[in-house]
């Protein structure tokens, strides 16, 4: 099984290539990549698309803008190459990078994205509960963690990024593009607005 994973939710975007649990290659960029991030994995494992069986998208909580992008290049992709689609929670696989480990992702608005009670929540940085955060939401608000006895890995740390191999090794169930929806926990900023 060739797996094409990538997560588009954060400050940075991960992507993947997963052939039966191995991983062919990995990149790290902007979100507006993906798809030639995508393209050059493909090529640098020296696959060809018609050998890819699946698309792993994650599915937030983060950027709004963010995960659009990521939802409308899965949908893309996998209609384009008749393939099914998996959706992966970017704090689900934020977890899986750093075992025991509390996922933050920054929520913008002063708030962070975490997992309250095993649960996705926005809350604000000092509801945050964990000896260990990370993630973007854990570096940007660093001081609020430490304060409160959290610890935070350097800002470099691989723990802080959502990987899309752990995207890959989490997916349970492909289906229709179409049915792997947005975890979105607020309201975009734009409608709060109005």
């Amino acid at each position: 099984m060739l797996t094409l994973a990538f997560d588009t939710a954060t400050s940075a975007a991960t992507a993947a290539l997963v052939r039966d649990g191995d991983v062919l290659g990995e990149a790290v960029s902007r979100a507006v990549r993906v798809l030639e991030d995508a393209d050059r994995l493909l090529r640098e494992s020296g696959a060809d698309r018609a050998e890819l069986t699946g698309i792993v998208v994650g599915t937030g909580p983060g950027s709004f803008t963010g995960l659009r992008l990521g939802l409308a290049a899965a949908r893309g992709l996998a209609l384009a190459l008749e393939l099914r689609v998996a959706g992966v929670s970017t704090l689900d696989a934020l977890a899986a990078g750093a075992p025991g480990a509390v996922p933050v992702v920054d929520a913008g608005r002063r708030e962070v994205f975490t997992l309250i009670d095993g649960e996705p929540a926005a809350v604000a940085p000092r509801d945050v509960v964990g000896a260990l955060c990370v993630g973007d939401g854990a570096v940007r608000y660093r001081s609020v963690l430490e304060e409160r006895g959290s610890e935070v890995p350097p800002d470099d740390d691989e723990r802080h990024l959502p990987r899309a191999r752990f995207h890959a090794a989490l997916a349970l169930a492909f289906g229709p593009p179409d049915e792997v929806v947005p975890l979105y926990l607020r309201i975009p900023d734009a409608e709060q607005k109005r």
